[in-house]
């Protein structure tokens, strides 16, 4: 099992739902309104009057087998709009209950 961090702009929110029912990913944790920036070259997202837009956060454990097609997926939407950022992040599941 693997744990996938995405971070992304709150206006990718029902498209990376999209993905996720088109890979059969069920199960997820989601967090709103969430303020940051890229690490490189994105954009802050604030909420405030200079930077008024905000992120979402989904937290999914999957199948390993899942992982890399989800990524492909993720990826491509980035690529059609860098400026609106999304990173996801692969973290391996030691334990589970």
């Amino acid at each position: 099992m693997k744990a996938i961090f995405i971070s992304f702009n709150q206006a990718y929110y029902e498209t990376i739902l999209g993905i996720m029912d088109r890979n059969n990913i069920q199960g997820f944790t989601y967090w709103d309104n969430v303020s940051g920036r890229g690490s490189n070259t994105g954009e802050p997202h604030y909420g405030n009057h200079a930077w008024p837009t905000l992120n979402g956060v989904i937290w999914a454990i999957i199948e390993d087998e899942k992982v890399d097609r989800f990524l492909k997926m993720l990826h491509k939407l980035d690529t059609q709009s860098e400026a609106q950022g999304l990173r996801a992040f692969v973290l391996n599941v030691e334990h589970a209950i």
